[in-house]
């Protein structure tokens, strides 16, 4: 469908491939973030929880689009309209994805009984629905309308829109449906009761189920303690313990979330060397998926890229790393799903970075039977690996983006986020030295390595938990 593309940046490719493995690791690159005087702060007292009312006014049901992330955001948001109608929350019923075909459910994907039972002095809920309403399922809802059904819920809906057009359908019939349920709940003026439910649901109640969480932890260890020449790696249990691991020193690793999948680029109109055969087919694949709703860009290549709307190549993820000092000794993870061209993509940002691992290199085809060509899956273990690691870097906006970047702020993680119209304006220029290249990127990216950043009207709560879900210590 494309011809394979050759590198696009090849003075700064040449560079950046001579540079040498440093002595000792840059303290300023690795070290933690300092103590920004900011605490996860969820309100309520352990020891006096509030008392539920004693009668729920009907079960809320919501059918949740979008892939893993938006979904997460989506049950955030479920929990929330819960509360503020005092009805009892029916587990969200995850729809397939068409770009990524995923049927898992919310229990193959997230711990149940850890989310109840966070919750559970918050709001009801239950796994499935009584045997009086067994009738009220997607199947249902999808052969006609239906009076509890509730379809044209506004995208960030106040709450006062709930309580005016959800209420009295769940008081008339004991049960009400919202479906689509994406971004279907107002950032602003919500009680901040209901704001830090949000954050306690992401942050406190939504676990992976365990054998994503053990398949996780594995691939940390490994990459903490890699195994020498002589040692070669042993991936015949989850816990990826030998004898050998007591007296290594654990390594740093960076993971890198390359968003860079068919989807995407799609999306972008962006034009990224694949010639005229990628173009055509591109186009193609916008139509299919978004039936016109996606159209070719009204502006250029080069404008997209200087506007910073183009997502990061491999390739230029690659020189933007070895710019800010990461050397060909840094090991990184690389968390995707699938990217767009193949090997053929990514083997510019292997030989920057030859100790680059994924899941693939790191577990056995026996520890992955159970994620196996299961999109949300496998974006968990790429989210749980994520939140584990020194440092996270995601090459382009998105919801993976936006959801790790919110979740390590809540930590106090170190965070880079690529500073886009700067790298596609150092990209377009075809004679910047890699001086100074390097020089423009470390200092574009001073302030962007995880500093806190208080949240914005119309801002998501997922990505910037300060002020509403955090205190000033």
């Amino acid at each position: 469908e494309w011809s394979v593309p050759k590198p696009r940046h090849l003075r700064l490719l040449a560079s950046g491939l001579q540079r040498e493995s440093s002595d000792g690791e840059p303290t300023d690159l690795w070290a933690p973030l300092a103590d920004q005087g900011w605490r996860p702060c969820l309100g309520g007292s352990v020891n006096t929880p509030p008392a539920l009312p004693q009668k729920s006014e009907g079960y809320l049901q919501v059918f949740l689009d979008g892939g893993l992330n938006q979904q997460r955001m989506g049950i955030c948001d479920a929990v929330a309209v819960a509360k503020i109608l005092n009805a009892t929350l029916v587990i969200p019923y995850l729809e397939v994805n068409p770009v990524w075909q995923d049927s898992s459910s919310f229990m193959d994907i997230f711990d149940v009984d850890h989310f109840i039972n966070v919750l559970k002095d918050d709001i009801s809920i239950v796994k499935e629905l009584p045997d009086d309403f067994s009738w009220s399922t997607r199947e249902y809802y999808a052969t006609a309308i239906r009076p509890t059904r509730i379809k044209r819920a506004p995208v960030h809906a106040s709450a006062n829109w709930y309580l005016e057009n959800v209420l009295p359908v769940l008081q008339s019939n004991g049960i009400a449906a919202i479906s689509p349920f994406s971004h279907r709940l107002s950032f602003n003026n919500l009680p901040s009761e209901i704001q830090k439910l949000r954050c306690k649901v992401n942050f406190k109640a939504l676990v992976f189920v365990p054998h994503i969480r053990a398949l996780g932890d594995a691939l940390v260890h490994r990459l903490r303690y890699p195994p020498t020449e002589s040692q070669p790696l042993i991936t015949d249990d989850l816990t990826g313990t030998t004898d050998r691991n007591v007296k290594q020193m654990p390594q740093k690793f960076v993971v890198v979330h390359l968003r860079f999948d068919k989807d995407m680029a799609a999306h972008s109109a962006c034009d990224f060397g694949g010639g005229k055969a990628e173009k055509l087919a591109l186009a193609k694949y916008r139509q299919r998926i978004w039936g016109g709703r996606v159209l070719n860009s009204q502006f250029t290549d080069e404008e997209l890229r200087s506007q910073g709307r183009c997502p990061l190549t491999p390739e230029e993820i690659g020189l933007l790393l070895a710019a800010l000092g990461f050397d060909n000794s840094t090991r990184l993870y690389l968390a995707s799903h699938k990217v767009y061209g193949g090997e053929a993509r990514i083997s510019t940002l292997r030989d920057l970075f030859p100790k680059m691992e994924s899941k693939k290199s790191l577990a056995s085809s026996e520890e992955r039977v159970l994620i196996k060509g299961k999109a949300s899956l496998l974006a968990a273990v790429d989210y749980y690996v994520g939140m584990h690691s020194d440092i996270f870097v995601s090459a382009s906006p998105g919801n993976m983006h936006n959801a790790l970047v919110g979740h390590r702020t809540f930590e106090n993680l170190k965070t880079i986020r690529p500073n886009m119209p700067l790298l596609g304006q150092l990209f377009l220029n075809k004679n910047i030295t890699w001086l100074e290249f390097r020089q423009a990127v470390v200092e574009g990216h001073q302030n962007r390595q995880g500093q806190l950043r208080l949240r914005k009207p119309k801002q998501s709560i997922y990505t910037y938990p300060a002020p509403d879900c955090m205190c000033q210590a």
